[in-house]
């Protein structure tokens, strides 16, 4: 008998996550990018409790500029017995967690960690126009010609699109900045902690219409890391009285995603597969989920998440997120608790699965005050290739 794969969850509640680490989100961090990974390391394995001795696996972004062997040394690391390096940034925040939920799963190491360290305000913005090698060899080379050469220009066609096909505004949006924002001012960590009014995103630079200022994520430098284990050593640690499962991951992609805007339709992103795949595994839906850690590239593809992920069916996100009362932190679902990478910091969405392991902790600095977080859904809608994972209490 052939069973469909994405019925298959190997990974159910074999892995938990017991450090999460970070250093602080600047402009300038002054540090190499090596120093910063180990920082967030040294400070993921802090607090679960552990030697950076004893980390025996690696899952990094494959973007990173840390090699394996730079941060053997580093960390004084005696025997790396796995390794596995993940491409794509806003795809890649959830999918090193899967991968390295399946790592321990499968028996190949006993302490992974996930990680991104990148000064991405200080040396190299991702902002500005791509690698030439790659608009010229791709689908991109189509489009660089009439000034579609940086993430704001390729993604606002999306939203364009969204608005036309459902009849989103810009102040819709705004709500989703409003209240990213809102949650930042609590976090002593965020970068961008002053309140902001719908009117402020309204009047901010237009960037690339319709996309305001107040629309885009930041660019920072900084580092976050995440320690796993089995749920057996986790028993074992620190945070053993609120152990931190991961129950399902998924990740996927649409026939055409070379060159961003390539598809069918540019109203829907494909992670609607990640999706379907998600919740086949996970025997979940939407109804289970306590807060949702959302990929913030950009506002708009908040509408695009809950949409793709069936919190509200497509066309009703613009009404859900309409005030921002469903979404604040004391609302129907709590949205990056955080502030997001709108707000907090942008290190390409690994903060994300921290803030879910904070919310089941009771510990965010923005924790819902009327409900227990039971299970958290950290996912990306980037309209390419997208990720997601269900963290559980244990």
């Amino acid at each position: 008998m052939v069973t469909n794969s994405a019925d298959i969850n190997g990974i159910r509640d074999k892995a938990a996550i017991v450090g999460i680490g970070e250093t602080e989100f600047s402009f300038d961090s002054g540090r190499s990018e090596l120093q910063l990974a180990s920082e967030a390391i040294k400070a993921a394995c802090d607090d679960a409790g552990i030697s950076p001795h004893q980390i025996d696996g690696l899952i990094r972004y494959e973007m990173d500029t840390n090699q394996e062997t730079m941060l053997i040394q580093s960390l004084g690391i005696e025997n790396l017995r796995h390794w596995e390096s993940v491409s794509y940034g806003g795809g890649a925040g959830n999918a090193v967690v899967g991968h390295a939920a399946s790592a321990i799963a499968a028996g190949y190491c006993n302490y992974v960690v996930c990680f991104r360290a990148a000064n991405l305000r200080s040396q190299m913005r991702l902002g500005q126009a791509r690698n030439p090698q790659r608009i010229a060899g791709g689908q991109q080379g189509f489009a660089a010609p009439f000034g579609s050469m940086a993430p704001a220009h390729q993604f606002t066609m999306f939203v364009r699109r969204y608005m036309h096909t459902y009849g989103a505004t810009s102040e819709h949006f705004g709500w989703v900045a409003v209240t990213l924002r809102e949650n930042a001012s609590r976090n002593p960590r965020a970068l961008r902690r002053d309140p902001i009014t719908l009117a402020d995103h309204q009047n901010s630079r237009m960037v690339v219409d319709p996309l305001h200022l107040l629309d885009i994520c930041q660019e920072n430098d900084g580092a976050a890391a995440i320690v796993m284990t089995t749920p057996d050593r986790a028993r074992n640690l620190r945070h053993a009285d609120t152990l931190t499962l991961v129950e399902a991951a998924a990740q996927g992609s649409g026939p055409q995603n070379e060159g961003v805007i390539y598809r069918p339709d540019i109203s829907v992103s494909e992670s609607t597969n990640t999706a379907r795949d998600l919740w086949s595994r996970a025997k979940l839906g939407p109804s289970d989920i306590d807060a949702l850690m959302f990929y913030d590239h950009f506002t708009p593809f908040c509408l695009f998440n809950l949409e793709a992920y069936g919190f509200v069916p497509f066309g009703e996100a613009k009404d859900f997120v309409e005030g921002g009362k469903n979404i604040r932190f004391d609302g129907m679902l709590p949205i990056n608790t955080h502030g997001g990478n709108h707000s907090e910091a942008y290190i390409h969405g690994l903060t994300h699965t921290q803030e879910a392991v904070r919310l089941i902790r009771g510990v965010s600095t923005s924790q819902p005050p009327n409900k227990t977080i039971d299970r958290v859904l950290s996912c990306s809608s980037v309209a390419q290739l997208s990720a997601a994972v269900i963290i559980r209490r244990g």
